[in-house]
């Protein structure tokens, strides 16, 4: 039975991907890739000489069909999405579900790789024996209940915003109710990699008025309130 290898790829830094993920790219039959031309530059990267195949989220179950005969003629596959690693927050885990339906004895095998959300937290220095990953925040219908809702999650939060709403959001999460610390990572492991700490407020201000980069948002656990107590009797 053919192999469908979920490849990680860097999230920026080229130089992230793993001896593993070179190997499997280089000796699978076809890669599945979100955008070709990102992935060619990853493959040029390394000397990667090999069919790409184009799967992303607006992908029908015709090219997932095509995706289940190429794996029943026993050719192995990899997926890799533009950055990261496939199936987190993306479409790939759709058409993993597809597959295993088709061809439930298939085997699908994870190649570890960079993920922003867990490259974040790594560095937040909150909790993160429990944590919530929220993926985007709706863009229109359902984005205040999105910010409302963080004040019903006692621990560490991680969710992504791009350029075009971070100050938004930050304006949202100066509304929670509970107090909790707040860390923002833009452009990790890209040369303008920077890292913000402190409240709502202060963060805008060091991001100005039309921030550039990706963005990961990092809630740390609701504060408990200190309760004192009075020496007096």
């Amino acid at each position: 039975m053919a192999t469908l290898y979920i490849v990680g790829t860097p999230i920026g830094n080229l130089d992230d991907l793993s001896i593993r993920a070179v190997s499997v790219l280089s000796n699978v039959d076809i890669i599945l890739a979100e955008d070709t031309r990102v992935t060619r530059k990853l493959l040029d990267r390394y000397n990667i000489k090999k069919e790409v195949m184009i799967y992303h989220q607006h992908s029908d179950l015709k090219k997932i069909a095509q995706v289940v005969s190429l794996l029943e003629q026993g050719k192995n596959l990899a997926l890799v999405s533009d950055a990261g690693t496939p199936g987190i927050n993306d479409p790939g885990n759709f058409l993993i579900h597809e597959i295993l339906k088709e061809l439930p004895e298939v085997k699908v095998v994870p190649i570890p790789g960079a993920n922003a959300a867990i490259a974040s937290l790594s560095i937040s220095g909150f909790p993160t024996d429990t944590f919530t990953f929220l993926g985007f925040p709706p863009h229109k219908k359902g984005r205040q209940t999105f910010f409302k809702n963080l004040d019903t999650i006692p621990h560490t939060v991680v969710f992504y915003e791009s350029k075009y709403r971070i100050i938004k959001a930050l304006e949202e999460l100066k509304n929670i109710k509970n107090p909790r610390d707040l860390m923002v990572s833009r452009e990790l492991t890209k040369q303008f990699e920077t890292t913000y700490r402190g409240t709502a407020e202060e963060i805008t201000m060091r991001l100005g008025k039309e921030p550039l980069g990706e963005f990961v948002v990092v809630l740390g656990p609701i504060k408990k309130h200190k309760i004192e107590i009075s020496d007096e009797e």
